[in-house]
């Protein structure tokens, strides 16, 4: 594939926008032989890539999320976790003195991983479909299995810099719980100052330069893809895993906010999820997520009076 050219203008001259690419399309060449052979009923499927990657996209979220709404390897399921609090550092611990069972590094690592994956995979899509919809339009370069694979290569690489920030936030996290700053049953903030810091901070952060930065390439799929394009599956993997890394730039500051409102709670875990997708598709997300940090800074603020 000779890849995508400066400009938003792919090696063809069609342009590259978010909505898709304006300009001919390549007649459908790859089509079934065969009539109703298997190979060909499964050729059929695999010319439409992008309903393919979407259902993919959706159903690793959907695994994610039953797995969360399990306990995510806690030994409890997370509706136990759950919460409608706005200061959870005021709730009594449910059974004191009680601790969930071994719950070892490994296993923190891997709650925090599909967490991030349940919330992170639906926003991930606009550039995963966008990329697909690409290798579609130049399906002479790759058949439709191959266009298939460098999209799922794309989320390997998205999902991979959201494992390491997973890897720091459990390591944090086994910091936090043996100072007595989070509750071993519940998995969230038991001290007001802990809970107003880490509020500050993802305020401050949503109204920064870099925040904003940030979010301007997560919002621009079509500009991203122009910029760092690179063909073949280990170029998909390299785009995918570049993406995620602003993703992790843009977000870190409202996944530590777990930490306040409890690690498996779902109230929490769904309201982070739909704020970034809003910022990231809502054509006024980037004004949605200032609004945010205005509210999160004068949450800080309540917290401490509270």
């Amino acid at each position: 594939m000779s890849g995508v050219r400066g400009g938003g203008r792919l090696s063809d001259g069609s342009r590259l926008s978010d909505g898709g690419l304006n300009g001919g399309r390549r007649s459908d060449d790859g089509g079934a032989s065969g009539g109703g052979s298997v190979a060909g009923a499964v050729e059929r499927v695999l010319s439409h890539e992008r309903v393919v990657v979407g259902i993919a996209m959706a159903a690793l979220a959907f695994a994610a999320w039953a797995y969360v709404w399990s306990g995510a390897g806690t030994g409890m399921p997370a509706r136990d976790m759950t919460a409608f609090a706005l200061f959870p550092h005021l709730q009594p611990e449910p059974m004191p003195g009680m601790a969930m069972s071994s719950f070892g590094w490994t296993a923190a690592i891997a709650m925090w991983w599909v967490m991030m994956v349940a919330m992170m995979t639906p926003s991930a899509a606009p550039l995963v479909l966008l990329y697909a919809r690409v290798l579609h339009h130049h399906r002479g370069d790759a058949s439709h299995a191959q266009a298939l694979a460098s999209s799922m290569y794309v989320v390997g690489g998205y999902l991979t810099a959201w494992l390491g920030f997973s890897i720091a936030a459990a390591a944090l996290e086994r910091l936090l719980e043996p100072a007595g700053l989070t509750s071993p049953m519940m998995l969230w903030s038991k001290s007001a100052p802990l809970s107003a810091a880490v509020l500050l901070a993802a305020g401050l952060y949503q109204l920064s330069p870099l925040k904003a930065a940030c979010l301007r390439q997560c919002r621009g799929p079509a500009q991203f893809l122009t910029r760092y394009w690179r063909p073949g599956r280990l170029g998909a993997f390299a785009i995918g895993l570049r993406h995620g890394a602003w993703c992790v730039g843009c977000c870190w500051m409202l996944m530590a906010l777990l930490f306040v409102g409890g690690l498996m709670n779902l109230a929490w875990i769904a309201a982070l999820a739909l704020l970034v997708l809003i910022e990231k598709v809502a054509p006024a997300g980037a004004l949605v997520g200032k609004a945010a940090g205005v509210v999160l800074l004068g949450w800080a603020v309540a917290t401490i009076a509270a």
